[in-house]
């Protein structure tokens, strides 16, 4: 089974919708993450502020840190392995690395109207 970590930079929350204004790339990322695990595929995603912890005890994690700083954060971990460093992956990335569709990622889905052209479909 994959493993897949996320180690967020120091921040009040990961979802991007806290304090004054949205960041959609921390929005993006929180809806990867909560589809994943709703796919059944794990991920774990330690904030800095919250469990400093996580980030002393990874040796990969203090090994960069100590090397780079908080500016490598994030940091992405697939099977303990550093994947991305400085910024959030792409979607296509979390497609790639998890062998799924990229589509699957988003929770917004396209409604296709039936087959039937009956009524007020629009597609006759």
């Amino acid at each position: 089974m994959m493993k897949l970590e996320i180690f967020d930079p120091a921040m009040c929350c990961s979802t991007g919708v806290c304090g004054p204004s949205i960041d959609s790339n921390l929005l993006r990322v929180s809806t990867v993450v909560n589809v994943l695990n709703k796919k059944g595929i794990p991920v774990k995603r330690y904030n800095l502020s919250e469990e400093p912890l996580e980030f002393v005890n990874n040796i990969e994690v203090n090994k960069i840190l100590k090397s780079q700083g908080v500016k490598a954060l994030p940091l992405t971990l697939l099977n303990d392995e550093i994947v991305k460093s400085g910024s959030y992956p792409t979607n296509k990335e979390f497609s790639e690395w998890l062998g799924i569709k990229e589509f699957e990622l988003s929770t917004r889905r396209i409604k296709r109207p039936n087959n039937s052209c009956g009524g007020n479909a629009g597609c006759c």
